[in-house]
């Protein structure tokens, strides 16, 4: 089986740069999504003055700081992996909260918070009953990050940069993920590559499909993301455009599983069921963690992609994009 072949050791083993946000969980009926022209199980961004409106409208919500990449370098934290993330929050509450809760898991997050401009990125998340989720996202300060705010030495220090492909709607951003991918490369390190939102892709298709070619080793991409990003009429033949231009795709297709895809092995993974089906909130940030946990340690695919599907079995019969149970001992329970 293919050997993942981990490279020297460096301090940290997965810095990420992805957007700040401060997630409120809510859950919510479809007649809600209805009312406000929301579609279900997709991420829309939204003003200021619409996330306020709609945060006005729902019931009680779980406050707990997010963002797609910050999630994955929590995870990996957990799992004790040295991790840590780069992002812009304003010096606000909410910029506060999410501080604290990412450093509280044991991710280094030193970006320093600005003083002026927008406040804390915020990304409501409705859940409806059958534990789907539809995000409204605020991006706020985070879509501030530019080049300047990069710590290069830390990702000179990782074995893995993680990129989070939501914040590439900012040309800022855009500049900021360039130079720190160049940095890891001649560092010795690998880049990977989350594609985020199939509507994030077909935003950006062009400059993605440069991304993938020209600076990614690891891409993830669900069933969705990947077939919008080849305009491919299956997933079958997304994947076979997708073969070959990394060293790894990891692809994942929810109830069926996942698949890797490296060189000319393609490796099949399935699902871990452990509970009801509560929130898919952070699935695909928790099976990154997991799969880049085993990754840097220089694990088997097959044994990366069983953590990665462990991690997003547990997450998803819970609320919330945080693991709430000690993910090493659920490695021990399941994977020995």
């Amino acid at each position: 089986m293919t050997s993942t072949s981990a490279s020297a050791p460096k301090p940290f083993d997965v810095v990420g740069i992805g957007n700040a946000i401060v997630d409120v969980l809510v859950q919510a009926e479809e007649s809600f999504l209805d009312d406000h022209g929301l579609s279900k199980g997709t991420m829309a961004l939204v003003d200021e003055s619409q996330a306020e409106l709609l945060y006005a409208s729902v019931g009680p919500g779980l406050e707990t700081s997010g963002g797609s990449a910050a999630n994955t370098l929590a995870g990996i934290a957990q799992l004790g992996g040295r991790a840590a993330f780069i992002g812009r929050v304003r010096d606000d509450q909410l910029g506060a909260i999410f501080t604290h809760d990412i450093r509280s898991v044991g991710a280094r997050f030193e970006t320093t918070a600005a003083t002026t401009g927008p406040s804390t990125a915020r990304c409501l998340i409705l859940v409806t009953p059958d534990a789907q989720r539809t995000m409204c996202t605020y991006l706020g300060a985070s879509v501030g990050l530019d080049p300047a705010d990069l710590d290069l030495d830390l990702v000179r220090q990782s074995q893995m940069l993680y990129l989070e492909g939501y914040l590439w709607d900012s040309e800022e951003a855009k500049r900021a993920f360039i130079a720190a991918a160049e940095a890891a490369r001649e560092s010795g390190g690998q880049v990977a590559l989350s594609l985020s939102d199939a509507f994030c892709v077909d935003r950006h298709r062009d400059s993605f499909l440069e991304l993938v070619d020209g600076h990614v080793d690891v891409l993830f991409a669900n069933e969705m993301e990947i077939t919008a990003l080849y305009k491919a009429d299956s997933f079958e033949a997304a994947a076979d455009r997708v073969r070959g231009r990394c060293r790894v795709a990891a692809l994942t297709r929810s109830e069926q599983g996942s698949v890797l895809l490296a060189g000319d092995e393609t490796i099949a993974i399935a699902p871990f069921r452990l509970g009801d089906l509560v929130d898919t909130t952070g699935a695909g940030d928790l099976y990154a963690a997991g799969f880049l946990h085993g990754y840097t340690r220089g694990e088997s695919l097959e044994r990366c992609g069983r953590l990665g599907s462990l991690c997003a079995g547990q997450v998803v019969t819970q609320l919330g994009p945080r693991p709430q149970a000690s993910l090493p001992e659920l490695v021990r329970q399941h994977l020995g």
